[in-house]
This record gives structure tokens, C-alpha cells and sequence, in this order.
């Protein structure tokens, strides 16, 4: 039985992947610029991602069906970062509800505002909608892990508790270990980045890639 659970976890996670590059949400043989000062082949374009519902809502499905029945259950608040995984968190909290009886309560949903200046935050509305709740962190990627421990650390200011954080792309780099599990639709581990003056593609005058 665990084995053909973890067959139907790891078919989903293959699909995902083709899917993924297919509808050129993930590009892997692009020279992209990320705007932090390196370049490298891989990006997650949001922008495809978000351009049809129905996108979202699809991967979004597959990720719950990758939690385990605890986190469907025992979710209380799904939570991400207005510059990524706001609409991912939103969708899934939507989708939790369908998972559970009439009678559980409505999962709920906070974003975390971002300031260039001042960094991520939450407003006191949601700051309160947090005490006390079980939440579930979600992101459309994971780089280092510092997006999620920065939201974990607000909402642990807000009286909360993170059980897990989700992503659709893993880049298998993070850094930091919040100490709950992660859950990746895809994990791929993308090809090493480069400073912008030492990137190979500028070398070879391959143009950035632009959509």
C-alpha cells in the first residue's frame, strides 16, 4: 500500500515536470537576467503560470495530493509572499476546503506584503488572523529557503506556527532549514549561475531571453 503511494506521489511529480516545460512555465535552456546581479538558464516565469486559472488550479491539485493527510486535515491558514506564492497559497486554501467535510472550518488565507526598502510584512489584519493558527507556507520557488524563513519568522512573530512550507519548483539550493517538512512538485536542480560579468552566454553574445 506505502508502495503504490509513493508509485502515484512520484507519477504525479514526473507529469508535473512535463507539464511544467511544456507550457514553458519552467525554461530551462533560456540566458535569463534575474535582476540580483547573476544570469543563469533556468527561470520559473509566473507570468505563465498565472496567465490561465486553470494552470494554477491544476498544479495546485497535484501539490495537495503530494501532503500528507495530517496537513490536509490539520491546516488552518495558508500564507505566501505577495511576490510569488500569494496566488499559490490563495488557491490552495481554496482547494483545502474541497478536500475536507462540510463541518471543518474554512481554511484561510494571508499574504505577506513586500517593501524593497523595508522588506516582507504582514498587516495587522492578518498579523491577527494568525495567533494561535496552524499555517502552511506556500511559494512558487525555492531558492535559498530565505523567502520562506523570513515569512516563517513573521509569522511566528504573529503568534502562529508553521507546520510546512510547499513550492512548485524546488532548485534543490536552499540554505536554510526551518526545521518542518517541504513539499516540491518538482525538484530540479538547475545549472549554476553566474555573475553578470563572468556569465558564459554574455561572452558568447547569446541575448537574453525576453517574453
Amino acid at each position: 500500500m506505502w508502495g503504490l503511494r509513493l508509485d502515484k506521489r512520484a507519477g504525479i511529480r514526473d507529469k508535473a515536470l512535463r507539464d511544467l516545460k511544456q507550457s514553458e512555465v519552467l525554461m530551462t535552456e533560456g540566458h535569463f537576467d534575474y535582476g540580483n546581479g547573476y544570469h543563469g538558464r533556468a527561470y520559473l516565469n509566473p507570468h505563465q503560470l498565472f496567465r490561465h486559472p486553470s494552470t494554477i488550479w491544476r498544479f495546485a491539485q497535484d501539490l495537495i495530493d503530494l501532503l500528507p493527510g495530517e496537513l490536509v486535515q490539520g491546516t488552518e491558514v495558508v500564507a505566501g509572499p505577495v511576490t510569488g506564492g500569494a496566488l499559490l497559497a490563495h488557491t490552495i486554501a481554496g482547494l483545502l476546503d474541497s478536500r475536507r467535510s462540510l463541518t471543518h472550518p474554512p481554511c484561510s488565507f494571508a499574504p505577506f506584503n513586500y517593501d524593497p526598502a523595508g522588506g516582507f510584512a504582514l498587516r495587522r489584519f492578518y498579523r491577527d488572523e494568525l495567533r494561535g493558527k496552524r499555517v502552511l507556507l506556500a511559494d512558487d520557488v525555492r531558492n535559498t529557503g530565505e523567502t520562506f524563513a523570513r515569512c516563517a519568522a513573521l509569522v511566528k512573530d504573529a503568534g502562529g506556527t508553521v507546520v510546512a512550507t510547499v513550492e512548485i519548483y524546488d532548485r534543490l539550493e536552499a540554505i536554510t532549514d526551518l526545521g518542518v517538512p517541504n513539499i516540491a512538485l518538482v525538484d530540479y536542480k538547475a545549472p549554476e549561475n553566474y555573475k553578470v560579468g563572468e556569465c558564459p552566454q554574455c561572452k558568447a553574445a547569446v541575448p537574453i531571453t525576453r517574453f
